[in-house]
């Protein structure tokens, strides 16, 4: 059950960011996230409403707080980040985020066999190749390689606190509706200090486009959604190292969605990566 949610974490998580990425070159980043996450947190509040989620309030809801706070940071810093410097080399560095929630996992007594550390050694260096990283002449200014790493460490953290948030169904229910706000409150004052300082909150079509777009920003803020609760559910069915490593192929997602939807090719490097993605899959599900 763990590699199973883990990998729909993944899928999900890939479309999301391909949604994302595609919605992106027409809006601005930070309208997309806060658009995207305030339709997500409606959803989520009928949903605590309906289940009666609100009961299960507690001190673990601080650990979704915290996620919606570094959340919208991580990936601000991400986005700065590829906007200096290459993708080939900010998007695999952007994915060794996976080494916290391994961290966390292994601090709290997680001691995985043998083959399931070798499965997450190949998937760990399949999911950076799958980012097609540029090994030679690529310029990169050490500011964009630091916002990357801080953009990773984010995205890691998020793994780890959310599946601390929880214990129950309900509870996920809730804490997934926390995390939600805090990414409306933390996202949207960013975004109104970028309007102040000069940006823009729409595009060129204004409102008028941002509502025809209702429909994919809400697929790409409730896959979100929908990723961190089977991460966390994965996380507490099994080993927290085998889940978060699983829940990382994402990128492979991405970028096979750009090659099937966009008709991008794949280079070598990342169709080598997809496949070493694999069979670090089948080593972790099997070991």
């Amino acid at each position: 059950m763990t590699a199973l949610f883990a990998l729909a974490t993944s899928l999900l998580w890939g479309l999301a960011d391909f949604g994302g990425g595609l919605l992106t070159r027409r809006f601005p980043a930070l309208t997309v996230v806060v658009v995207s996450q305030v339709l997500a947190a409606l959803v989520l509040g009928t949903v605590v409403l309906a289940t009666g989620a609100r009961t299960e309030a507690g001190p673990q809801l601080w650990y979704a707080v915290g996620a919606g706070v570094v959340g919208p940071a991580a990936m601000l810093a991400f986005y700065k980040a590829l906007a200096l410097g290459p993708m080939g080399v900010v998007s695999p560095l952007g994915s060794l985020g996976v080494v916290v929630p391994v961290s966390v996992g292994l601090l709290v007594g997680d001691r995985p066999g043998l083959l399931q550390f070798a499965g997450i050694g190949v998937a760990v260096l399949g999911v950076v190749l799958a980012g097609g990283p540029e090994l030679r002449g690529a310029p990169v200014q050490r500011r964009a390689v630091l916002l990357t790493l801080v953009a990773a460490f984010g995205f890691g953290s998020v793994m780890a606190l959310i599946a601390e948030a929880s214990t129950t169904v309900t509870g996920l229910f809730l804490a997934l509706f926390v995390q939600r706000v805090t990414n409306v409150l933390v996202g949207g004052g960013a975004l109104y200090a970028s309007v102040r300082r000069g940006g823009r909150a729409l595009p060129g079509g204004g409102a008028r486009a941002v509502g025809a777009a209702l429909p994919a920003l809400a697929f790409v803020g409730l896959a979100d959604v929908a990723a961190n609760g089977t991460y966390a559910v994965a996380a507490q069915q099994g080993p927290v190292t085998v889940a978060a490593v699983l829940a990382s192929l994402y990128p492979v997602v991405t970028a096979l969605a750009a090659r099937g939807v966009l008709k991008e090719r794949l280079r070598a490097v990342q169709a080598a990566g997809a496949g070493l993605a694999l069979v670090g899959t089948v080593l972790l599900a099997t070991g």
